[in-house]
C-alpha cells in the first residue's frame, strides 16, 4: 500500500500535498516525495523516512508551483531502496512527467524484460518505471490517446496520479483494487487515496474516481475519459478491515462505521463470555467497540500504544517488525489482571506480533484470553500491493486454526467468517478482491 495525492492549480500546492501526505502516512513509511510544477519544469524533494522527516519548511517553499503530486511508499515490487522513492520524474519523448502509484502490476516483470529487448533502459527496480517506459514509447500524439493505448497492457493493481508541468491526471485500474478520490477546493481540483487526506485540507470530496477512469484537469477543466469496461469490480476488502483511516468515507460510509458492524458479527457468529473486550489499537478499536456493544461486555483499553513507533504490519523487514512489537505496547495490568478478556484484532498474518502481545496479557494476570479476528483466515499471498509474498509466511496457510490457538496460547480463537466480513461492507462479494481469504484472483499473475 502506498498513499497517493495531487493538487491542480492552487498558490499553496506543495503545502497542501504535505499536509494531504501527512494524513496518508499510515499508507507507507518507507519514503515520501513532493513534485511540483509552474507550469515549465519541476520542482521536486523525495526522501527516505516519514513525512516529517524529509521536508522541512524551507523545502515546501522552495517547491513553488500551483501544481504538485505527492507520495508515501510502502514496498511492495521492488527493493526499499531509495532511488525507488516516489514520484518518479523523468524526461522523455512526451516531456516532463511525474507518476505517483498505489499498487502493483502482476505483469511488470513481462513488460519490464519485453522493454529491455527494445532498449528501454530502467534506473530503479519499481514496476511503477515501467508505466512511465511504456508511455515514452507510446506512437500517440495527444496524451490521453497515449494513455488509452497504455493502460489496458497493464494487469493488476493501480491508482495514479500522474503530472505533466500543466495537466494533472488521475487514474484507477479496471477492477478499482485501490482507492481514488476526487476534491474540490474553491477552483483547485485535488486527488488523493483517501478523503481524510480532503478533511485536513478543507476540501469539498466530490467522488471516487471510476475504475477503468481517467481524469484529466487542465486549464481548470475536467474532463472524463473511461479506457476500459469493468468486468467486475475487485476493490481490496482489506481497505476495509486495516488499510484505510477509520475517518476515511468509502463507497459513502466511513470506515469506522463498517468496523464496528465487523465487531458486531464477530459476537453473532460465536457468543463468548467475558468481563472485558479490549482491542488491539488502534486499527482494531472500532471493531472491539462494535464487538463490546453487541456483547453488552464491558469495553477497556488492556494495551497503550506508543504512537512514536509506526505500524508494525507495513514495515518490511522481519527484524524491524519484532524489534516494534517489544516498544509499541505496554499493558495495563489493573484492567487485566484476574480477567476473562475478549482481544479483538484485525487480523494475523504471520502470528509473530500476536504471540507477543498474548504473552504480554499473560503477564498480567488474565485468567482467560479468547482472540478475536475481524477478518477470515489468509492463506494465500497478495499480488497488488500487500507484502505478504508467500504463503509460508501466511500462518492460518500452513496450520488450522486449532493449531494457532495452541501457537498462539490463547483459550479460544475465532475468525471472522468470509460471508460476514463481507456484509459488514452492505455490498456482495462481487465487489471486492477476497483472493487472500479465497485464493481466487481477479487478475492471473504474469511473470
Amino acid at each position: 500500500m502506498c498513499g497517493i495525492f495531487g493538487i491542480y492549480n492552487h498558490q499553496d500546492a506543495a503545502e497542501l500535498t504535505y499536509l494531504g501526505l501527512y494524513s496518508l502516512q499510515h499508507r507507507g513509511q518507507e519514503s515520501a516525495g513532493i513534485v511540483s510544477s509552474n507550469g515549465e519544469r519541476f520542482l521536486y524533494k523525495i526522501g527516505a523516512g516519514e513525512v516529517q522527516e524529509v521536508f522541512s519548511k524551507e523545502d515546501l517553499v522552495k517547491l513553488n508551483g500551483r501544481f504538485a503530486i505527492g507520495h508515501v511508499r510502502y514496498s511492495t515490487y521492488g527493493s526499499s531502496d531509495i532511488k525507488n522513492a516516489q514520484p518518479i520524474v523523468v524526461k522523455c519523448s512526451k516531456g516532463f512527467l511525474a507518476l505517483a502509484h498505489n499498487g502493483n502490476l502482476v505483469n511488470a516483470r513481462y513488460l519490464r524484460n519485453k522493454l529491455e529487448q527494445q532498449g528501454a533502459i530502467f534506473q530503479t527496480t519499481t514496476d511503477s518505471e515501467v508505466i512511465l517506459h511504456l508511455i515514452s514509447h507510446s506512437k500517440e500524439k495527444n496524451f490521453v490517446d497515449v494513455l488509452k493505448k497504455v493502460l489496458p497492457q497493464l494487469k493488476g493493481a493501480y491508482s495514479l496520479v500522474l503530472l505533466t508541468p500543466n495537466t494533472l491526471y488521475g487514474i484507477r485500474d479496471p477492477y478499482g483494487f485501490r482507492p481514488l478520490v476526487l476534491g474540490k477546493l474553491g477552483k483547485s481540483f485535488i486527488l488523493a487515496s483517501e478523503t481524510c487526506a480532503l478533511d485536513i485540507v478543507s476540501a469539498e470530496f466530490i467522488r471516487e474516481i471510476e475504475p477503468g477512469e481517467i481524469v484529466e484537469i487542465k486549464d481548470t477543466q475536467l474532463k472524463s475519459y473511461k479506457f476500459a469496461n469493468s468486468v467486475r469490480k475487485a476493490l481490496c476488502i482489506f481497505e476495509y478491515i486495516y488499510f484505510s483511516r477509520p475517518d476515511s468515507i468509502l463507497q459513502g460510509q466511513t470506515i469506522h462505521s463498517v468496523r464496528m458492524k465487523l465487531g458486531k458479527i464477530l459476537y453473532r457468529e460465536l457468543p463468548t463470555q467475558a468481563d472485558i473486550v479490549i482491542p488491539i489499537p488502534d486499527s482494531a478499536n472500532s471493531a472491539a467497540l462494535g464487538y463490546s456493544q453487541e456483547s453488552k461486555i464491558y469495553f477497556n483499553l488492556g494495551f497503550i500504544r506508543n504512537h512514536y513507533i509506526g505500524r508494525t504490519f507495513i514495515q518490511p523487514r522481519q527484524k524491524i517488525r519484532d524489534f516494534s512489537a517489544k516498544i509499541k505496547y505496554n499493558t495495563v495490568k489493573d484492567v487485566l489482571n484476574n480477567k476473562r478478556v475478549v482481544v479483538v484484532d484485525d487480523s494475523i498474518v504471520r502470528g509473530t506480533t500476536s504471540k507477543k502481545l498474548i504473552a504480554m496479557l499473560k503477564s498480567a494476570g488474565s485468567k482467560e484470553i479468547h482472540l478475536r479476528i475481524s477478518s477470515a483466515p489468509i492463506i494465500a499471498p497478495c499480488v497488488y500491493g500487500i507484502d505478504t509474498p508467500t504463503k509460508k509466511e501466511l500462518i492460518a496457510a500452513n496450520y488450522s486454526v486449532e493449531e494457532i490457538r495452541k501457537f498462539l496460547g490463547v483459550t479460544s480463537l475465532y475468525y471472522i467468517s468470509i460471508n460476514g466480513m463481507v456484509s459488514a461492507t452492505n455490498y456482495d462479494e462481487t465487489n471486492f478482491c477476497l483472493a487472500c481469504f479465497n485464493n481466487n484472483y481477479p487478475v492471473k499473475l504474469k511473470s
